[in-house]
This record gives C-alpha cells, sequence and structure tokens, in this order.
C-alpha cells in the first residue's frame, strides 16, 4: 500500500476521531476523575477494543451485524446500558460526603471501562465496515491493506486521545484535593458519561 493511500484515509478519519463522541466523552471523563494515568489507560482501553473491531472485520462479522437490525440495536443498547450505569455511579458519589469514590478502583478498571465502551459502541465497526474497504485497492493482498488501514486508524486513535489526555490533565483540574473539588469533577466526570451514554442511544 502506497503512502499516498494511507495519507489520504488518514485525512479521512482523523475529523471523525476528533468528533466527540462516546469514546471522546468516556475518556475525558476518565481524566478529570483520575488524572492523565487514568485518561491514557482509558485510551488504551479504547484502542483495545478498536482491535476486537478490526478483527471481526476481518471474519466478515460486521457485514454481519450491520445487515441484522435486531442485532445491531441489542448491541448498541448493551453500551448504552453500560455507560448509564457508570454515570450513576459517578453522580451518586458526587452528591454523597466523602462519596463512593468510583475512580478509586484504579489500574485495571480504566482500561477495562475504556475497552468495553469501544466493543459495546457498534458505530466504531462501522468505520471499517463502511469506510476502510474504500481505500482497499483490488490489485493488492486485501488482507495486509486492510490490516495497515486499521493500524493507521488505531495509531491515530490513540495519538489524539493521548494527546487530548495530557492536555486537559496540563489544566490543573484536580491540584485541590478538597471535597468539593472532587464532588464537581466527578459529577462532571458523570456527566459527560451520560451525555455519551445519550449520543450513543440516539444514534
Amino acid at each position: 500500500m502506497d503512502t499516498t493511500t494511507l495519507l489520504l484515509f488518514s485525512a479521512t478519519v482523523l475529523p471523525l476521531i476528533a468528533t466527540p463522541g462516546p469514546d471522546m466523552l468516556f475518556i475525558l471523563a476518565q481524566t478529570l476523575g483520575g488524572g492523565a494515568g487514568a485518561g491514557l489507560r482509558a485510551t488504551f482501553g479504547v484502542c483495545a477494543g478498536y482491535l476486537v473491531h478490526s478483527m471481526l472485520a476481518a471474519l466478515g462479522l460486521a457485514a454481519l451485524i450491520a445487515a441484522s437490525p435486531p442485532l445491531f440495536a441489542a448491541l448498541r443498547w448493551a453500551g448504552v446500558a453500560y455507560l448509564a450505569w457508570l454515570a450513576w455511579r459517578l453522580l451518586q458519589s458526587a452528591m454523597k460526603t466523602g462519596g463512593l469514590q468510583v475512580r478509586g478502583d484504579r489500574h485495571p478498571a480504566e482500561f477495562r471501562r475504556g475497552f468495553l465502551t469501544a466493543v459495546l459502541n457498534p458505530k466504531g465497526m462501522m468505520i471499517y465496515f463502511a469506510i476502510l474497504p474504500q481505500f482497499i485497492s483490488h490489485g493488492g493482498p486485501a488482507a495486509l491493506q486492510a490490516i495497515m488501514l486499521s493500524a493507521t486508524f488505531i495509531l491515530l486513535c490513540a495519538a489524539f486521545y493521548s494527546l487530548l489526555c495530557l492536555a486537559i490533565a496540563a489544566g490543573g483540574w484536580r491540584n485541590d484535593p478538597g471535597e468539593r473539588r472532587r464532588r464537581w469533577i466527578e459529577g462532571v466526570s458523570g456527566g459527560l458519561i451520560a451525555v455519551a451514554a445519550g449520543k450513543l442511544a440516539i444514534g
């Protein structure tokens, strides 16, 4: 695959990556709640979820899900329910003195939540199903080209979301460890995840 095709593909998907959606809002919430480290772990989890989407696309399952409205809807609503649950936990914590400290589970939880957020978002899979095939040349090995395009997409996501995490963390949102700041951060984080759930629900 030539460099021009990869650059054109990057220019096509980068605006989609930069558009706020469930994945980005979730990562922002984790960064606000746990700092740059939490945001980066969530980013790596989301990227791992995209790897699952790329494998499903390679196996042809993405086309099956796209062709089955009930299956697509079931996956989407599972994602909505998961995000809504996370939002409720954070908002509930924000309303209590001492809080539930949902973000305190630490390292594995942030990666796992990011992974589930991406996997349960079927629209991420549609990038592989609707856009990626348009950049595969019939004159070369399709599987190798698909792998290169998928890797490019995931690397762009990792780079953009990582920079976003670092930029948010650099603002010093968590420098004040006081109770009021904790409740404010958890409230904002819960609100962001609730918005992510809403965006996924309304399509």
